[in-house]
């Protein structure tokens, strides 16, 4: 049996470091997709979270209001409005605080879920579910029990998630 020369071990070896050094760089290139997968996994998942905290404290603010703090009331959904919902909702506002007060309606709610139906990186919609009473002189002051399903159309602005449309579906 002839072993194999200087020549053909220097080639082996040779051929071995090459096919290593490839393992290494393709092993980094996978490491590296890998990170930036995660960051922009976790990017997302901290947008639909902003989102969803935005969308359900505007809803939350609107299922919420009492006649005997009306002005703070009105003030905390208008603190979450923008664009043509800021616009109709300052528009009204005059109207509602007098409704608002002639009925002494007391609105209590709460978001029982929210899900996000589409986002990007500056504007999403979610649907809120929301439960509570409502209590006002056309019910003899009771409360009666309301639920709402809230279609909320959400924008970024200098950083901060608006909505920017409410309206009630199904």
């Amino acid at each position: 049996m002839r072993r194999p020369g200087r020549r053909g071990l220097t080639l082996a070896l040779g051929a071995l470091a090459l096919l290593l050094a490839g393992a290494c760089v393709f092993g980094a290139v996978l490491v590296v997709e890998e990170r930036d997968d995660r960051r922009h996994a976790e990017a997302e998942q901290e947008r639909y979270g902003d989102v969803l905290a935005a969308a359900r404290d505007e809803i939350e603010a609107f299922v919420n209001i009492d006649y005997r703090k009306a002005q703070e009331s009105i003030d905390a959904v208008a603190a979450g409005a923008t664009g043509d919902f800021a616009k109709q909702y300052d528009s009204s506002t005059k109207e509602v605080l007098e409704i608002l007060t002639r009925a002494k309606s007391v609105m209590d709610g709460e978001v029982l879920w929210a899900g996000v139906v589409d986002a990007d990186s500056d504007s999403a919609s979610v649907i809120v579910a929301t439960t509570g009473t409502v209590s006002n002189t056309s019910t003899d002051r009771k409360p009666v029990a309301r639920q709402f399903r809230i279609k909320v159309d959400l924008v970024r602005e200098d950083d901060e998630w608006l909505a920017n449309n409410v309206e009630f579906v199904g």
